[in-house]
């Protein structure tokens, strides 16, 4: 019950989430999904969630209060590595970590359930911007200048207009906006996904979260960017003209 995705262009990144959930019938609950780890100058690094709640929440825990490293026994946390590769793989490290915790809560054939995938974005002071995906077993990839975004969660019903829309050229304000329409044509298609959202920006060699904010429903930007999608969507196909073999059949001779 989420959807997250970050953007990675020249000019900089740009990550949003969704915050619902629970989608039942008479409990939909709001939960924040984008986490925010920055030191300006020295670091700034987004992390967003898609999975189960208690794992997700000890995993966020994890990375802000650090663990041990089973190498050097010392505490590392998200504030003490060095650079953005190592950033994903201890946040892969506090995944296993996490399931190590709360797996005498999982019961038998339970297992599943807990799983938990994750957005990590950021800048390290003397490193470069870059973007991961973490996977519950700890492994990630890397976004790159041939697919310069990433999804998590209920990600199929806003993969097309990345798809068709996102270059690494984009600007800043494009990778918004396509990355608006992308939770607009999600949160239409599917009732696990909703409002508020939240976004943060981080420009390229700032090393600074460059805007955190949440659109919610009243947002007017947002409601004017829903109504002009709709609408440009209804001109394009009424533009192009029908199949031939859709001609309607001539009337019947006498």
């Amino acid at each position: 019950m989420t959807y997250c995705l970050g953007i990675l262009v020249k000019e900089g990144l740009a990550m949003m989430g969704d915050t619902r959930t629970n989608a039942g019938v008479d409990n939909i609950a709001v939960y924040r999904k984008l986490h925010i780890f920055d030191v300006p100058g020295e670091r700034a690094i987004v992390v967003a969630t898609a999975g189960n709640l208690a794992t997700s929440q000890t995993v966020v825990s994890l990375l802000s209060e650090g663990f041990e490293n089973p190498d050097t026994r010392e505490v590392e946390s998200v504030y003490t590595i060095n650079s953005m590769f190592k950033c994903a793989h201890f946040v892969g490290r506090a995944v296993q970590e996490a399931h190590r915790m709360i797996a005498p809560a999982h019961g038998p054939g339970q297992g599943a359930g807990f799983d938990v995938t994750l957005l990590v974005g950021g800048q390290i002071r003397g490193g470069r911007l870059r973007l991961f995906m973490v996977y519950d077993a700890g492994n990630f990839i890397e976004a790159t200048a041939d697919t310069p975004y990433l999804q998590i969660g209920e990600h199929k019903y806003g993969k097309p207009i990345l798809d068709r829309s996102v270059t690494e050229g984009n600007s800043i304000a494009d990778a918004i906006k396509i990355g608006l329409i992308s939770m607009d044509s999600t949160m239409r298609s599917n009732l696990a996904v909703g409002m508020p959202i939240d976004l943060a920006v981080i420009r390229r060699d700032q090393v600074k979260i460059g805007l955190s904010y949440r659109v919610d429903a009243s947002e007017p930007y947002f409601a004017s960017l829903r109504t002009s999608w709709s609408e440009a969507l209804r001109a394009a196909h009424q533009a192009i003209p029908a199949p031939p073999y859709a001609a309607p059949e001539p009337p019947p001779s006498e």
